[in-house]
């Protein structure tokens, strides 16, 4: 019998509790990958194939999970990465988003495809939010975000550059998410799926409204589901974006820029040329060309490319505080989750994402503590050692 978990304590009981509470076409959108999955599962079994190599008869009374980054004081080196259509997870998500990661300490990036706009983002945030965009083939569309972004006090803009094209994923189309599917597809994918789950039909579907994208109703005003937003994207992500055109965005961005997608030393060497502040390196959490290498395999080597010049995140993969050990331990500045944080924002709102960030900081701490490192700047890679 499934376990029942009254109490969640770990990521994996806050997916377990959204899988039940969300309708499937919504969990199996934050939840899947493209095509046969291996990459999205890569990312975690590589991290897992890591092990922290405990120490002991070390003074660590005094530890310190804090670290500065972009002019930012973080309580510890994990940031909430863009996940699209959050607010379709509980009411108004992100806005639950951004609070849960203010009241900790670490930053929040806002999705372009979020359901809440940046402006209503704004009105609840106390401090500057992150914004993730892509090049779109309309220039003025880029330049009317970011002048919007600016002037909501947004300074760091996360740029995704691993979107040429969208990769298929398996999940969406057999729940009717995907274009191509019947009539029948879509309404048993759709509508008899969120009857099946009145607690969220009354959260989100009755009182979470509007279901827009928020940051593009003016551009698609009647997009209302990731198929709507495959379809825009289809028309406007512009495959013939070179880094040339990443040259163009940092001349009209002033504040921080991040180039997130980055999957190989070569490409952080381009991204740090053109005068980015930092590089992401993520494989868009295995939703894009599956096959590719896991992130935390990538990460020494995009490190040891350009970690002299620019600051070096990762995403995917990231489950746990013990997670962030290893990624810290492997070269990265700081770690970006997805998955996790909309997990728990689907399975219990801001509590639960609060809950869950709370946890991460107390497993980084007992990885700090075992592993003899006080602080962020002592977890090198001697922490740090593959199973055999």
């Amino acid at each position: 019998m499934p376990t029942l978990r009254l109490v969640p304590a770990s990521t994996s009981d806050y997916r377990a509790l959204a899988e039940k509470r969300l309708p499937r076409n919504l969990f199996d959108y934050i939840d899947g990958g493209s095509y046969d999955e291996v990459t999205l599962r890569a990312n975690v079994e590589d991290l897992r194939a890591l092990s922290l190599k405990q120490r002991v008869m070390r003074d660590v009374s005094n530890i310190d999970t804090g670290i500065e980054l972009f002019g930012q004081k973080w309580a510890m080196p994990v940031g909430l990465g863009p996940v699209g259509s959050g607010g379709m997870m509980a009411r108004r998500g992100e806005l639950q988003a951004v609070r849960a990661a203010e009241a900790m300490g670490i930053p929040f990036c806002l999705s372009t495809v979020a359901i809440c706009s940046m402006e209503e983002v704004a009105s609840v945030a106390t401090r500057p939010f992150w914004f993730q965009l892509y090049m779109l083939r309309d220039r003025g569309h880029v330049a009317e975000m970011l002048d919007r972004a600016k002037a909501v006090g947004v300074n760091t803009l996360v740029f995704t550059v691993d979107l040429a094209v969208t990769g298929e994923r398996y999940r969406d189309v057999r729940n009717g998410v995907a274009g191509g599917t019947s009539r029948l597809g879509r309404l048993r994918g759709g509508l008899v799926e969120y009857m099946l789950h009145p607690a969220w039909a009354y959260d989100v579907g009755l009182n979470g409204k509007p279901h827009t994208f928020g940051n593009l109703v003016k551009y698609v005003p009647k997009a209302t589901s990731p198929n709507d937003f495959r379809g825009w994207a289809s028309r406007q992500i512009d495959s013939s974006v070179t880094w040339k055109d990443i040259e163009w965005l940092r001349s009209i961005w002033p504040g921080n820029l991040l180039i997130k997608g980055v999957l190989s030393p070569e490409d952080a060497i381009a991204a740090a040329d053109t005068g980015a502040n930092a590089v992401v390196v993520s494989n868009h959490g295995g939703r894009q060309l599956d096959g590719v290498s896991s992130t935390i395999a990538m990460l020494p080597r995009v490190v040891d490319a350009v970690g002299a010049r620019v600051a070096v995140l990762m995403d995917g993969g990231i489950r746990s505080g013990l997670d962030v050990a290893k990624v810290i331990a492997s070269g990265a500045k700081a770690a970006l989750m997805g998955r996790p944080w909309i997990w728990a924002i689907g399975a219990r709102g801001e509590a639960g994402l609060s809950k869950l960030l709370q946890t991460f900081r107390g497993e980084l701490r007992v990885a700090m503590a075992l592993t003899g490192t006080r602080s962020i700047a002592e977890i090198t890679p001697e922490i740090v050692e593959r199973r055999m």
